[in-house]
């Protein structure tokens, strides 16, 4: 039990890098967002402790309060998503997901168009 235990409060740099990619977040952003080298934080991720400060830091930019990084377990997430996350052949179940792409890329094209008139505006008025 302790060994699982000690497992468990180890190695928060790899916690750290399985929470970046669950994120979709690359090393490149991050480092951004802390105003480091991506090398510093391929570092930092193989770091099997980090400075509180630091990990104060690094949770802020993935937008988590730092006990969520010290507890973080794999397993359990993937529990959760295990035991939530169903197809739509299923009955009543309140966990599908609700984005359409097909929307999305149509909300960036409007975007998009809205920003390439602003553009043209401007340069008529020059």
């Amino acid at each position: 039990m302790e060994t699982s235990e000690k497992t468990n409060r180890m190695h928060l740099g790899r916690k750290i890098s399985r929470i970046r990619e669950l994120r979709g977040m690359k090393q490149e952003a991050l480092a951004v967002e802390l105003g480091i080298s991506q090398q510093a934080i391929s570092k930092l991720e193989q770091s099997e402790e980090i400075e509180d400060s630091t990990l104060e830091k690094i949770a802020a930019a993935l937008g988590l309060p730092t006990d969520a990084i010290k507890n973080f377990n794999e397993e359990a997430v993937f529990n959760i998503i295990g035991n939530t996350f169903t197809d739509s052949s299923s009955n009543n179940n309140n966990y599908l997901c609700t984005i359409n792409p097909l929307e999305k890329i149509i909300e960036l094209y409007e975007r998009l168009l809205a920003s390439e008139k602003e553009k043209n505006d401007l340069l008529k008025k020059l």
